[in-house]
């Protein structure tokens, strides 16, 4: 699902879940979390210690923190966007 952002959404989670024949397929918010950190959000930092990144809407200037919420599942489990304030994204990710 290609869609922007709403206003007033703070989070995106993804989901994976069991197909029929056993194997695991990602949802619809997972497909959406990666065409807005690929095709719409600017990359503006990344944490290879944590595992997280941050990015920035073009439009609104908002910034969406990408983390892996259950990092304990095999290849990091499933992806989540979180709208965080800018003094946030700054302390974090030093003055970005």
């Amino acid at each position: 699902m290609n869609k922007k952002p709403d206003w007033d959404e703070n989070c995106i989670v993804g989901a994976w879940i069991e197909a029929a024949d056993g194997s695991v397929v990602k949802d619809s918010a997972c497909d959406r979390i990666q065409w807005l950190t690929e095709s719409y959000f600017e990359q503006i930092a990344v944490d290879g210690d944590k595992w997280s990144a941050l990015y920035r809407d073009p439009e609104e200037g908002s910034y969406w923190e990408f983390t892996y919420p259950q990092s304990h599942m095999h290849g990091g489990g499933p992806p989540a966007l979180s709208r965080i304030a800018e003094s946030v994204a700054r302390e974090k990710y030093g003055g970005s």
